[in-house]
């Protein structure tokens, strides 16, 4: 009697399928994401940055927007806002526009820049400009675009008029439209003009690269000015990273991490980014508390204290129906039920200082769903 043909294995129907389907380079599979590769993108961050960055000064600018944006800046600082003061999510109040990412661009074109000639009166030279904006994404929506300018003049003049107009890649290229001209009544302090509306369309996407040629006369005959620095201020939301309703921080600190009994409640978690290896470039903070919730949802562990978030009411009828019957329904979980955000000030891959602000990073209250 001739034996019975048994099917083929698993084994055997795995070795068909990876011969016949194709596969991909071993060398392009992806890895699993580790700690820190989780954190980054939770930060909404492309990559980490590509060994130290430049040493440069912070600009105070960015300070300043730092400690008046970041909760827990103000927490252990003096208080930097008014009390009673609600931050709007996604906005950038001491600029006074929409944004939840705020980059300070040096110019790049400052170390190829020819040295000055001696100029005739009346003929002050022209200075070409080079803001990098790679690292923008084509998500975010450009909401100010702050030229800076700081000048040294050999003299006082009564009044200056300063040209900004596009420049052109190469040597010559001919005339150039003028994008603006602003009246300067003193070099003493930084000049300021806004780009938006301007350089590019306030509803349109920011270029990769921004050129610029600029020129500042004298309104009666003097000498000419120096450009001394240049950069831009460039404000951007993207709509990612932004929640509709503000979640003000509790002043209440969550219990330090112990044994998972109890009843649900806050636990410390402090997150270091010198732990992860971030400390080079990220400026501030240097960590965060992250906190999370843990505890049981049990009766009456349930039903909260006074002052306590109240829990659900699908979650106390869930742990009542789990002490009547505990096989009918498992007990409710112990999760956030609120969270507040932080702020970061860092170095990007362009060297650039950015500040980016993050929704629902901190645990300040736990509850039972």
């Amino acid at each position: 009697m001739p034996a019975l043909r048994r099917p083929p294995g698993r084994c055997v129907l795995f070795l068909l399928l990876a011969l016949l389907l194709p596969s991909p380079h071993p060398a392009r599979a992806p890895a699993p994401p580790g700690p820190a590769a989780a954190l980054l993108q939770a930060l909404g961050l492309p990559d980490v940055h590509r060994g130290a960055p430049k040493p440069r000064p912070v600009p105070p600018v960015m300070w300043r927007l730092f400690r008046h944006r970041d909760p827990q800046e103000a927490r252990v600082g003096p208080r930097r806002t008014p009390q009673g003061t609600t931050l709007r999510p996604c906005h950038v109040e001491e600029l006074g526009v929409a944004g939840n990412i705020v980059r300070h661009i040096p110019d790049r074109g400052a170390p190829t820049r020819p040295p000055e000639p001696a100029w005739a009166a009346g003929q002050c030279p022209e200075w070409t400009v080079v803001f990098d904006l790679s690292a923008v994404e084509a998500a975010e929506r450009p909401s100010r675009a702050r030229l800076e300018l700081r000048f040294a003049a050999a003299e006082t003049a009564a009044g200056w008029e300063l040209s900004v107009a596009r420049a052109a890649e190469g040597e010559g290229g001919g005339a150039r439209p003028v994008l603006l001209r602003q009246a300067v009544p003193t070099l003493g302090t930084p000049v300021r003009a806004e780009l938006l509306g301007a350089a590019w369309a306030r509803n349109a996407s920011a270029p990769r690269s921004l050129r610029l040629a600029l020129a500042l006369r004298p309104r009666a005959p003097a000498a000419c000015a120096r450009l001394a620095e240049a950069s831009l201020l460039l404000v951007t939301l993207d709509p990612r990273l932004c929640h509709p309703l503000a979640r003000p921080r509790r002043e209440a600190e969550p219990a330090l991490g112990g044994s998972p009994g109890g009843a649900c409640r806050t636990r410390r978690l402090y997150v270091s980014f010198r732990e992860v290896g971030w400390h080079r470039w990220v400026i501030a903070p240097r960590g965060f508390l992250a906190n999370y919730c843990q505890g049981q949802c049990s009766l009456p562990a349930t039903l909260s204290g006074p002052g306590g978030t109240p829990p659900l009411n699908h979650a106390v009828l869930r742990a009542l129906m789990h002490a009547a019957a505990p096989g009918a329904a498992g007990l409710p979980c112990c999760v956030p039920a609120r969270l507040s955000p932080i702020s970061v000030l860092f170095f990007d891959n362009s060297d650039n200082v950015v500040l980016r602000h993050y929704e629902d990073m901190v645990v300040d209250e736990c509850g039972c769903r």
